[in-house]
């Protein structure tokens, strides 16, 4: 549809998107809508305003200073938080636009996923766990809902960030049941024929959009590419044990077969950009043959799912459930990747118990909170919150060590 006046109106995008997106893509001109009601954006769908808030928001910039594997600050060149998500939604858009589903939602819940996350990589997320063992445990998930829900304080009328329902859906990974909002919370009234009408409600569900399943499979591509990626540059992976690896075997063969010349550094960056193009491949044409025989006709449709519709091949499968386990054999518990996250995680745990036995260290914003969300609750938001550097930080004023290196 042309522009009027030189540009182009939320109507007529949302017009495009009917037009040109799979009937089981989530249009934004049919969201569910926000807890707490909002006029609509004149030229800006309503998932193009969710990634805005989050490109804008201060968790998503603290992402620049949190661990991803390797402790931020060892390398100038190793993945953190902020780049893994920039990556997971690119890759996110890529296999969206290619299976005419939303790139916008799905490019948002890419870059929200890993707002929740705590500083130090999973072994922080362990050690806040254990912190949080008879309260409630953490869980980065349910931590990013938090974030976006609760602790942002961007707008005076509400809590959080406001998202819409179908960002927030893409946040809730790995939880056994969904279910839609009471339509009393959510601004979904839409005119239509001259009456007010609300979409449909579905209860507790198993499957959330194809948007949110895409984001989620981007998000293991990503960090079994990059994390490989990383161990190659951070000198602990040998050719040798690279070699003894199914997926990286495939693609060092696929890109002699292409560069027969090509050598060290530049051979494992064209073998790592030869996996992710291979894994991006197989889900686009294994999803595409999964939708075709679901037929799903709409968004609720997919919801109604038993299982997901964008995944890999069996074989892909199996190939990345032994990725996986090479990793963890060979990467994350690696001594020199695991015993400086142990310091750094020794740090985390004292300046947990530090801050639950004097509570005004944590100034009068997150105090505030204690009485509604209690103590411990308060004290593991605050913590998660924090980059890398501010938690060692915070160790050195408590009375502990400058650092986690010597």
């Amino acid at each position: 549809m042309p522009a009027r006046n030189g540009w182009k109106t939320r109507e007529q995008m949302e017009t495009t998107e009917n037009a040109t997106l799979a009937a089981f893509a989530q249009k934004s001109g049919q969201s569910r809508g926000r807890k707490y009601p909002e006029p609509s954006h004149a030229y800006r769908t309503e998932f193009q305003r969710d990634r805005a808030r989050i490109i804008h928001s201060r968790a998503f910039r603290r992402l620049e200073y949190k661990t991803q594997v390797f402790l931020n600050g060892t390398g100038d060149h190793l993945r953190t938080r902020l780049t893994h998500s920039i990556e997971v939604a690119s890759i996110s858009r890529t296999i969206a636009r290619a299976l005419s589903l939303n790139e916008d939602l799905a490019e948002a819940i890419a870059l929200a996923h890993d707002l929740g996350h705590s500083p130090f990589g999973h072994s922080g997320e362990e050690m806040l766990a254990q912190c949080m063992r008879d309260h409630g445990g953490f869980d980065h998930n349910r931590q990013s809902l938090r974030v976006v829900e609760l602790l942002e304080n961007a707008y005076p009328s509400f809590p959080g960030l406001n998202l819409t329902f179908e960002v927030r859906e893409g946040l809730q990974k790995h939880q056994a049941f969904y279910e839609m909002p009471e339509l009393a919370q959510v601004s979904n009234l839409r005119e239509e024929g001259g009456k007010l009408e609300t979409s449909p409600a579905l209860g507790k569900y198993r499957s959330p959009s194809l948007e949110a399943q895409i984001a989620n499979l981007a998000d293991e591509i990503t960090y079994y590419s990059h994390d490989l990626d990383d161990a190659v540059d951070f000198e602990i992976l040998s050719a040798a044990q690279l070699e003894e690896n199914a997926v990286w075997h495939a693609s060092h063969r696929a890109v002699l077969a292409r560069y027969s010349a090509a050598h060290e550094p530049e051979l494992h960056k064209l073998i790592i950009r030869d996996i992710i193009d291979m894994q991006v491949r197989d889900v686009i044409l294994t999803s595409a043959q999964s939708i075709r025989a679901a037929n799903p006709g709409s968004t609720d449709e997919v919801r109604r799912r038993p299982g997901p519709l964008i995944r890999y091949s069996d074989e892909l499968l199996n190939a990345n459930h032994e990725l996986r386990r090479f990793l963890y054999q060979n990467v994350y518990y690696h001594p020199r990747v695991a015993e400086v996250n142990e310091r750094a995680c020794e740090m985390l745990r004292r300046v947990f118990e530090a801050y639950v036995l004097d509570p005004e260290r944590l100034g009068d914003a997150a105090t505030k909170r204690i009485e509604t969300e209690g103590l411990h609750r308060t004290v593991c938001d605050y913590i998660a919150g924090m980059t890398d550097r501010y938690l060692l930080e915070e160790h050195r004023r408590i009375g502990g060590s400058d650092g986690v290196m010597e």
